[in-house]
C-alpha cells in the first residue's frame, strides 16, 4: 500500500505497528472533520489558481461521497494507512484518479490533523455543554417538584445547619452551569485556523489564502505566525481536558452525595429498581453502581490531563512525533465526561427524596438561635455562640 510519504522504499512491518499504533482506530471519529477541511483547502487552491475547476469539483465529490461511505460503515481506517489523511487520500486516488493526488499541495499532515482536531474539539465542547444543560435542567426540576422537602446541611460530615432539596439541586445546577460556560470557553485555543503552517514554517512559493480556508471552515482567526502553531499543540487539548475534569469532579461530588442519600443508614432517596444492579453472592442487594462509576471518573480525567501537559513538555520548536500521542487521552477525556453527563441526566429523572426518613436535629439550629440573641437582645456574638453551645451541652446529658 502506498502511504503519503511513501517514495518506493520498504517499511519494517512492526516499525509500522508502533508507530502507527492505534492512531487509525482513533482517528475514524475524525473522517467528517478531515473531510470538511480538505474540501475547505481544495476550494482555496482553485480560488489561487493553483487548481482548476474540474479536479477540484471531483476532488470534493469525491471527498463527500467517501465522507457518506464511511458514515455509512462501508469503509474503516487501516493499520496501513497510517491514519486518516493517508486512508482518504488513497481512496480518493482510487474513487478519482490522479486529480486526488493535487489535494495535498500547500499542506502537511500537521496542519492537517490540527485542521481536522480543532473541528473536532470544538463540536465535542459544545455536545458536551449541551449534555450539561440536561443535568441541570434535571436538577431544576427536582428544586421546582421536591425542592420544599428539608435536608440537614453537613460540614465535615457532621450536622451543621437546616438546608433544602431546592438549595441542594440549585447548588448543583449553579456550579454545572460554571463547567458549562468554561467548556465553551474552552473552544478559543481550538478556533484558529492552521491550514497554510504545513508543518510549522509556511509553504514555499505558494500565494495561500489562509483567510479563506478560515473562513469556510468557521474558525475565529487565523493561527499566525505559522512558527506558532506547532508550539500551541498540547495546550487546546489540555485546555479542553481540565475543563472536563471540573464537569465530571462536580458530577462525582454529586453522585456521591446520592450514594450517602441511598444507604439504608440515611434512607433519604429512592431511586428506580431498574437503575440498581444486584450482588452475585447477597440475594438482598441493589446497589447503585452508576453513581459510584461516576464519582470515580475524574480519577481518569485527571490522568489525561497529566498526560496531555507532559507530552509537549520541553519539546523544541516545530512538530515531533510525540504529540501524536495527544490524540488518546484527550479523546478517553471527551467520551467519558460524556458518558457520565448523559448518564446523570438520566439517573436524575429516577431520584425521588423521602421526607419520612429525614430529621432535623435540634443542633442545626444552634447558628439561627445564636442570631436571634443578638437581632433581639443585642448580645454580642461571641457571647450568643458560647450561651447556645452551654445550652447544648446541657441538653445532651
Amino acid at each position: 500500500m502506498t502511504r503519503l510519504w511513501d517514495k518506493g522504499l520498504p517499511l519494517d512491518e512492526r516499525i509500522l505497528g508502533f508507530t502507527a499504533r492505534e492512531d487509525h482506530h482513533l482517528d475514524e471519529r475524525l473522517v467528517a472533520y478531515d473531510v470538511r477541511a480538505s474540501i475547505a483547502h481544495a476550494r482555496m487552491l482553485e480560488s489561487c489558481g493553483l487548481m482548476g475547476a474540474v479536479d477540484r469539483a471531483a476532488i470534493c465529490d469525491g471527498l463527500e461521497k467517501l465522507a457518506d461511505a464511511h458514515a455509512a460503515g462501508r469503509w474503516s481506517i487501516e493499520l496501513a494507512d497510517e491514519d486518516v489523511h493517508g486512508a482518504l487520500e488513497r481512496r480518493l486516488i482510487a474513487v478519482i484518479g490522479e486529480a486526488g493526488g493535487r489535494v495535498h499541495l500547500g499542506r502537511s499532515r500537521n496542519d492537517q490533523v490540527l485542521a481536522a482536531l480543532r473541528l473536532y474539539l470544538k463540536d465535542a465542547a459544545e455536545h458536551i455543554a449541551a449534555l450539561t444543560d440536561e443535568v441541570i435542567a434535571a436538577l431544576e426540576r427536582i428544586a421546582a417538584e421536591q425542592g420544599g422537602i428539608a435536608l440537614p446541611g453537613y460540614t465535615h460530615m457532621q450536622p451543621a445547619m437546616p438546608s433544602s432539596v431546592d438549595l441542594w439541586a440549585r447548588g448543583f445546577a449553579a456550579e454545572l452551569a460554571d463547567d458549562r460556560d468554561g467548556l465553551l470557553r474552552a473552544r478559543v485555543r481550538a478556533d484558529l485556523n492552521p491550514l497554510g503552517s504545513a508543518a510549522g514554517y509556511g509553504v514555499a512559493e505558494l500565494p495561500l489564502d489562509r483567510e479563506a480556508t478560515r473562513r469556510e471552515l468557521g474558525f475565529a482567526a487565523v493561527h499566525e505566525p505559522v512558527t506558532a502553531v506547532q508550539l500551541s499543540r498540547g495546550k487546546g487539548e489540555a485546555t479542553l481536558i481540565f475543563e472536563l475534569a471540573l464537569l465530571v469532579g462536580d458530577l462525582g461530588r454529586l453522585a456521591a452525595d446520592l450514594l450517602l442519600f441511598y444507604t439504608d443508614e440515611f434512607a433519604y432517596i429512592t431511586l428506580p429498581v431498574e437503575m440498581t444492579t444486584g450482588s452475585s453472592i447477597m440475594p438482598q442487594k441493589r446497589n447503585p453502581d452508576v453513581f459510584e462509576l461516576v464519582r470515580g471518573a475524574q480519577a481518569t480525567i485527571n490522568g489525561a490531563l497529566i498526560e496531555a501537559l507532559s507530552i509537549p513538555a520541553k519539546l523544541g520548536s516545530g512538530y515531533h512525533r510525540d504529540m501524536q500521542r495527544l490524540k488518546a487521552p484527550l479523546f478517553r477525556s471527551i467520551d467519558l465526561a460524556d458518558d457520565c453527563a448523559a448518564i446523570m441526566a438520566h439517573a436524575l429523572g429516577g431520584i425521588e427524596f423521602r421526607p419520612e426518613n429525614i430529621e432535623l436535629g435540634d443542633e442545626l439550629y444552634a447558628t439561627e438561635r445564636a442570631n436571634a440573641l443578638v437581632v433581639k437582645h443585642g448580645m454580642p456574638f461571641r457571647d450568643a455562640y458560647r450561651q447556645v453551645a452551654a445550652d447544648l451541652a446541657v441538653k445532651k446529658k
